[in-house]
């Protein structure tokens, strides 16, 4: 059954391509399936060291938390004319958005989010690597012009704190 795919982390542009993933699945008169992704401490399944059961369920739990968290700020006490799923999945963000959209109906929404030099050296584009992957169609949502005004803004007015420790006397 066809389904609208949606990545969701919380941050404040995520809820933009939230909402555009709700329009589009009411649109379609499909199921919203929002999906969160999450990884262990431990850098994943196959890595040497392991952090064990118990780490890994309150991560998962941790993760559903924040999934829960995301859907109630978004949609409230919900949508009535939507039906939206949630799913946490350990993995990445990428890997874990293209299984979960398999059927070449899904349609999987995904954020194209600001991608300064440094950022695309630290973290790998979820966007680019859906686009490469994905077997369904791919919408790609901008920030919002909004969000660059308020990290503007922000930016201004945060703390600066003395880098000379003698100015603190």
């Amino acid at each position: 059954m066809p389904q609208v795919v949606v990545g969701v982390g919380g941050g404040l542009g995520g809820l933009g391509v939230l909402h555009r993933a709700a329009v589009e699945a009411r649109l379609r008169r499909v199921e919203l399936c929002a999906v969160l992704a999450w990884q262990a401490p431990d850098g994943g399944p196959g890595s040497r060291t392991s952090c064990g059961a118990p780490v890994l369920a309150l991560c998962r739990s941790a993760a559903a938390h924040r999934l829960r968290e995301v859907l109630g700020t978004a949609f409230g006490a919900g949508a009535p004319d939507l039906t939206v799923t949630g799913l946490t999945v350990r993995g990445t963000a990428g890997a874990a958005l293209v299984d979960v959209a398999r059927d070449p109906d899904d349609l999987l929404v995904v954020g194209s989010g600001p991608r300064g030099p440094l950022r695309r050296l630290l973290r790998p584009s979820v966007a680019r690597y859906v686009l490469a992957h994905a077997a369904c169609p791919v919408l790609t949502v901008p920030p919002s012009p909004l969000q660059a005004e308020y990290e503007a803004v922000h930016r201004r007015n945060s703390w600066r704190l003395p880098l000379d420790a003698r100015e603190l006397a």
